[in-house]
């Protein structure tokens, strides 16, 4: 945009002196369809622009005070340090007060100016974005949708299919006119007939009612939207302009940063990231939803980028470049409605033999979801999964509940394609031999990965394990030993023996072929 198309407010907004505080020169203005923002150096200014989109209207300047709130009250929740406060802008002898007495004529959110390096996007870019980080941000989601958003009736009640359905059909009303172009009719047709037959069950919608998983979330969780600064994960630049783009199931921000990382090539980080947050939840039916989800934020992103192509104003290097963006989106967004072939693998081992380690490998190669038997074990108990259990927690009883929700998550998420790690000792016959029987019986495949170590190696792990959700301690093994039943002759086809002192990519590779 050139410099006389800027208003008078703004221009004035560029110069060192409209601030009561220290500025960086020169002040960067950064502009998005819908805001103006001003980079100062300590802080950020922003001012929405009286537009009128449809879905979002800041074209009175009671709507841009109301919506400047909105977005200082919602980003509380997961970025509270970041937003200060909205400020009223008032003119004066022809000249703009920020904060001034007079009658206002303009609204600006106020926030503090961290570096871009900070971004998830910039980090990402840098090649510094790593495992642990997304393990992170799985917990920071997992604790912001438990503890930070709010749900009621009326929120409720756009988790109906009706309500859901309107936004992913108004994505294929606008990208018809695409096809052709980035978008193919086989991928239109294919994506769309997904979603219809999706839309047939409605037990699975109504399931996330009952469960109050519909709520006011951020809706719009990508990697520009999140940054790590001051050692803090921090979830910024939420929805604050339309309701039915962030009152929605806490699985549809999930399946945007699950999404983003897989358009950019990285399935391993969106594992790492969404293994944890369902274990953190304990909400694994959920992954029944996430594939609708995950194909309706590539689609977006496939739609949004595709409007570039009709903007007169785009050059054709631009152009070039978002028609190639959005044919990955849309053909993303397709993939994601073609479930794989389910399969189900067991872990067996004793405490330290390096079960949840070789899962969390094997996850992270092939997509697979991790159920650990220590996070299903306090779930069950109502306790927190860093909360040491009592000795009740591990009665006979507790421990077939424990199995049995373990197999019950396996067959439900492997019978939708998903392949599923029950991350558990399966020391005894009897839990395997169900486990085997009920994946025949679904015609699910099942392997068993039976992991081994040294005694020392094991004792000495366990006397070394700390930060993580399980409670077995090294007094544990001698009676783990002794009762570990060894595998009868019908399992042994099955089973895998993996050596955990020796490297593991050799040992998987016909796991992970």
């Amino acid at each position: 945009m050139s410099e006389v198309t800027i208003p008078a407010l703004i221009e004035q907004m560029l110069q060192p002196g409209f601030y009561p505080h220290p500025v960086q020169e020169p002040i960067k203005l950064i502009q998005t369809h819908i805001s103006y923002v001003l980079l100062t150096g300590d802080y950020v200014y922003k001012l929405k622009k009286p537009v009128n989109f449809g879905f979002l209207d800041f074209s009175s300047l009671d709507k841009r005070q109301h919506f400047c709130h909105e977005e200082f009250r919602l980003n509380q929740r997961g970025a509270g340090e970041l937003y200060l406060e909205v400020l009223p802008i008032s003119l004066v002898d022809g000249k703009h007060q920020l904060g001034g007495t007079g009658e206002a004529v303009e609204y600006t959110l106020k926030m503090r100016q961290f570096p871009q390096e900070a971004l998830l996007s910039q980090m990402f870019s840098e090649g510094k974005l790593n495992e642990s980080h997304l393990e992170e941000l799985g917990r920071v989601v997992a604790e912001y949708h438990l503890t930070k958003t709010e749900t009621n009736d009326y929120i409720s009640s756009f988790g109906e299919v009706s309500q859901v359905r309107i936004a992913i059909d108004q994505n294929y009303e606008q990208t018809i006119s695409y096809i052709g172009g980035p978008q193919t009719q086989v991928q239109y047709d294919g994506t769309k007939e997904y979603t219809d037959n999706f839309f047939t069950h409605p037990e699975l919608f109504t399931s996330r009612i009952h469960k109050h998983l519909i709520r006011e979330c951020h809706g719009d969780l990508h990697l520009a939207n999140i940054c790590l600064w001051h050692d803090k994960l921090m979830l910024f630049d939420c929805i604050e302009f339309n309701e039915p783009f962030r009152f929605v199931d806490v699985m549809y921000d999930v399946a945007f940063t699950v999404m983003d990382l897989e358009a950019r090539q990285r399935r391993d980080l969106g594992n790492a990231f969404l293994n944890t947050y369902a274990e953190q939840t304990g909400d694994w039916e959920g992954l029944q939803v996430l594939p609708l989800y995950l194909s309706r934020q590539a689609y977006v992103r496939a739609k949004v980028t595709s409007f570039l192509l009709d903007d007169p104003g785009v050059p054709a290097q631009v152009k070039e470049d978002a028609q190639k963006t959005a044919a990955a989106y849309y053909k993303q967004a397709y993939d994601y409605t073609k479930p794989g072939q389910g399969r189900l693998i067991l872990m067996s081992g004793l405490s330290g033999s390096g079960k949840s380690t070789t899962a969390r490998y094997l996850a992270r190669q092939i997509g697979a979801i991790q159920i650990r038997s220590d996070a299903v074990r306090k779930h069950l108990a109502g306790i927190p999964l860093m909360e040491r259990g009592a000795s009740q927690i591990y009665s006979d009883e507790m421990n077939q509940k424990t199995y049995a929700r373990l197999l019950e998550l396996g067959i439900l998420l492997s019978s939708q394609g998903y392949t599923v790690i029950l991350d558990a000792k399966y020391d005894k016959v009897q839990l395997r031999s169900e486990a085997i029987a009920t994946a025949k019986a679904h015609q699910i495949p099942l392997d068993i990965l039976h992991c081994t170590a040294p005694s020392e190696i094991l004792l000495s792990r366990l006397q070394e394990r700390t930060g993580d959700i399980a409670d077995a301690t090294a007094d544990l093994l001698a009676s783990q030993q002794a009762a570990a039943e060894p595998f009868a002759t019908d399992e042994k086809p099955l089973v895998k023996i993996l050596d955990t002192t020796r490297s593991l990519d050799a040992q998987l590779k016909d796991v992970i072929s």
